[in-house]
């Protein structure tokens, strides 16, 4: 039997750490892994106590051999997370005057980093 657990599996389970780091914060998880018609998957949807409306993307390393927080997330995956943000307001008939945010959660082994703001919106 084979005890090492899946790419989804330890996805999951870092999208678990990240919601209660979050939740600590004064964040409230609206949503989690919305997937946006043909674009990227939103990991996390949540209001911060500001009233924001933040899409949360999770970034796991379980060490940094293979690079640590710069680079994680590239022009592409920005664009994506970004098509999906709108198509997710858009299926739930928000308004584009919302507050939104586009906040990342960094985890690498055991340490946990929350940038808020950490890219603008992009089309």
């Amino acid at each position: 039997m084979n005890d090492q657990k899946s790419t989804r599996e330890i996805g999951t389970e870092m999208e678990d750490v990240a919601c209660r780091f979050l939740i600590s914060r004064g964040y409230r998880i609206v949503d989690r892994n919305i997937h946006g018609g043909r674009f990227a998957e939103l990991d996390i949807v949540a209001r911060d106590k500001d009233g924001y409306l933040c899409f949360v993307e999770v970034k796991y390393r379980h060490d940094d051999e293979h690079g640590g927080y710069e680079g994680a997330i590239d022009h592409k995956k920005i664009l994506n997370i970004c098509r999906c943000a709108g198509y997710y307001m858009s299926m739930r008939k928000m308004t584009m005057d919302m507050p939104v945010r586009f906040d990342v959660v960094y985890i690498l082994g055991k340490e946990i980093r929350l940038v808020k703001n950490a890219f603008d919106y992009v089309q």
